[in-house]
């Protein structure tokens, strides 16, 4: 059974930093895209950054500049380091591995931004 937990997440103040971390217990991790995606309230899960398994990432135009996604595959896990962050920031944010047999999801983490 696939799982990715997520960890990091809390309260931080505009302009403050915040990294993720997601661990998956998948063992073809290393050839899997991984992503971070974040749901704000109200509104639709959207990607924020992806990172394929040769290290190639891209970012919502939002986050560009101030966040960056990395993985070490060594230790199965992806991470999200978020800089500058902003009240529009705030959400729950997931992890994702698209492998092969499919997508998988983990269960989230708060993040809260306040201004």
């Amino acid at each position: 059974q696939v799982q990715l937990v997520e960890s990091g997440g809390g309260l931080v103040q505009a302009g403050g930093s915040l990294r993720l971390s997601c661990v998956g217990s998948l063992s073809w991790f290393s050839s899997s895209t991984m992503g971070w995606y974040r749901q704000a309230p109200g509104k639709q899960r959207e990607v924020v950054a992806t990172i394929t398994s040769g290290s190639i990432t891209n970012y919502a135009d939002s986050v560009t500049g101030r966040f960056t996604i990395s993985r070490d595959n060594a230790k199965n896990t992806v991470y999200l380091q978020m800089n500058s962050m902003k009240p529009e920031d705030t959400g729950i944010y997931y992890c994702k591995a698209n492998t092969i047999f499919g997508n998988y999801w983990g269960q989230g983490t708060q993040v809260t931004v306040s201004s």
